[in-house]
């Protein structure tokens, strides 16, 4: 394929595995870019050697991150070829096979507003167990509080237009976080998504991976802290406006009648913050599953917080903040698999 460029960053590869991946791809690729994330010298002469091939080879002189490497490839192709259609990414650890990347390749051609991402089956036994883990853990955390439904959320297999490209060069983070920016970027850009199943390989059990389990997963989890933040506003925002309804108006009487106004304002607040990120592409049935759960979810807490205030002796306050936490956190999972289930933005 004359117009895909096909983008390798790579860290002391294997040099056994690649050469055969290299090989397997020219025959179906003309322009194949390998960036060189800061290898140890001993793989110079390989790196070297690749030049001679014809594939286009950019260097790091240190190890910055995948996240840099890929944007350095961007910035490479951006600025060299005008008439390339797409670029592809992948991994360089064979865990890509040349069909799944040719297929990624056609649909970006076919599709050249989306970002095309190849997603694997996690459920298949030759998964290691750290990957099972890290992607569902991330994919309930991406549904919850972003609102995507993404399958693979981890995948290095993904497809764009120069156009797209082009987008994802302000995006931050340096290292693997960055790929997880790219996909909450869809979002905040209106970049729509669409999956391409495509095979689970893992060689080694993945051993050649330089993901660290630790250090790369809290790069990547800090990126949800925005949006845990903004839940959590918005409980207190309710909790504020809770109290004053009960102070102000004097509606003592009525824990319910605070509870409905207090959760309509708070619900108008939260719809804001979120609107340029988790709202921004809902619309419809989803949006209105949504403003019935907040519905439930308000009677339930002025039920639960009057029955317990006339149980117990307790400061109705601290019975609302009890209430409310069990309901937020039973929230989580109700949105990610009531009001978000199904949504991936095509």
């Amino acid at each position: 394929m004359k117009n895909i460029f096909i983008v390798i960053p790579t860290l002391d590869p294997d040099e056994e595995i690649m050469t055969k991946f290299l090989d397997d791809l020219k025959k179906d690729f003309d322009h194949i870019l390998i960036v060189n994330d800061g290898s140890k010298d001993i793989h110079n002469n390989y790196f070297d050697g690749l030049k001679k091939e014809g594939f286009v080879v950019l260097k790091h002189y240190k190890n910055y991150g995948k996240g840099r490497g890929l944007k350095t490839a961007f910035n490479y192709i951006l600025n060299e070829y005008s008439d390339i259609q797409g670029i592809v990414t992948c991994d360089s650890d064979g865990q890509h096979s040349v069909k799944d990347i040719k297929k990624v390749a056609k649909e970006v051609i076919k599709n050249q507003n989306k970002l095309i991402i190849g997603v694997r089956n996690f459920d298949k036994q030759n998964v290691p167990q750290r990957s099972k883990f890290g992607n569902k853990l991330t994919r309930s955390v991406f549904k919850s509080f972003v609102g995507l439904d993404i399958t693979d959320t981890q995948t290095g297999l993904r497809g764009m237009s120069k156009k797209i490209a082009i987008e994802y060069l302000d995006v931050l983070g340096e290292r693997y976080e960055y790929e997880t920016n790219m996909l909450i970027a869809c979002q905040e850009k209106s970049i729509p998504i669409k999956e391409v199943e495509i095979e689970t390989i893992y060689i080694n059990s993945n051993e050649g991976s330089h993901f660290n389990p630790i250090r790369d997963s809290i790069r990547i989890y800090k990126l949800f802290t925005k949006y845990i933040g903004l839940s959590l506003s918005t409980y207190f925002v309710d909790i504020i406006l809770f109290m004053w309804f009960l102070g102000v108006l004097r509606l003592n009487s009525s824990i319910l009648a605070a509870t409905i106004l207090s959760r309509v304002l708070s619900s108008i607040y939260s719809y804001f913050i979120y609107s340029k990120s988790k709202f921004k592409n809902i619309k419809g049935i989803e949006l209105a599953k949504y403003n019935l759960l907040i519905i439930i979810q308000m009677f339930m807490s002025g039920c639960f917080v009057t029955f317990f205030y006339s149980l117990l002796d307790i400061n109705v306050l601290i019975i609302k903040i009890v209430v409310d936490l069990s309901i937020w956190v039973i929230n989580m999972f109700l949105e990610k698999e009531f009001v978000f289930d199904g949504v991936n933005y095509e």
